[in-house]
């Protein structure tokens, strides 16, 4: 009875309902990546976190998707109708949400998700990443950006932010936007404490909110 006691009392409440995940379509030449890839999505079955993601089936994107998927969690991947035929092989995994283009992916994806965690990837992934980074500092969004920064990925990028700081063109306080650890649970952990620092430049309700984050009429719900 204790043991039960004691386990109830240390269970965790996560903040988080739902995370979308930016990833690459390719694994990378490192096993890191997709080790970091299979660990984030463990983290996120183990915490009851739905994934919203880019709905691809390959790469980073298909390792962190069939991991929350098989461990019980619900998916939702949101992908432009014109990469089903490049990012889906196989079967699609969870529910696939098939949309316009690029700008109402990214718009979808922030609409259904409560934070975003971006893993290696190449420009679709730096350009979601920065877009939502960009987002909360305009105050369209208050929701935590993290970054897992596996095996110093990222490193440069990061620099490249000090860079814009040191420089006089990003805000210091905006420079804390960005949450970054090295490993899916730290990350997750600092995400969870997360509250925003930085000045936005305009307050949320300024911003058509509804009409920026709404999905258009044409998406259509795919289902394997």
């Amino acid at each position: 009875m204790e043991g039960e006691v004691t386990s109830l009392t240390n269970e965790k409440k996560g903040r988080f309902k739902r995370i979308c995940v930016f990833c690459g379509s390719r694994v990378g030449y490192k096993s890191a990546f997709s080790d970091a890839a299979l660990e984030l999505g463990k983290q996120l079955v183990e915490r009851k976190i739905d994934l919203v993601y880019g709905g691809g089936s390959i790469g980073l994107m298909g390792l962190v998707s069939r991991t929350v998927f098989n461990g019980g969690c619900h998916v939702l991947g949101v992908i432009p109708t014109a990469l089903l035929p490049h990012e889906i092989s196989g079967d699609t995994v969870g529910e696939v949400k098939a949309v316009a283009d690029m700008h109402q992916r990214k718009a979808e994806m922030a609409k259904h998700a409560d934070a975003f965690i971006a893993l290696p990837g190449g420009y679709g992934t730096m350009e979601e990443l920065l877009e939502m980074i960009t987002w909360s500092q305009l105050g369209i969004h208050d929701k935590p950006v993290g970054l897992l920064n596996v095996d110093g990925y990222y490193n440069s990028l990061l620099a490249l932010f000090d860079k814009g700081v040191d420089e006089g063109f990003i805000d210091h306080s905006a420079r804390h936007i960005v949450v970054i650890a090295n490993t899916a649970e730290e990350l997750i952990n600092k995400m969870e404490e997360y509250a925003p620092v930085h000045d936005k430049v305009a307050p949320r309700q300024s911003w058509e909110v509804d009409q920026l984050l709404e999905s258009t009429q044409s998406g259509d719900a795919l289902r394997p």
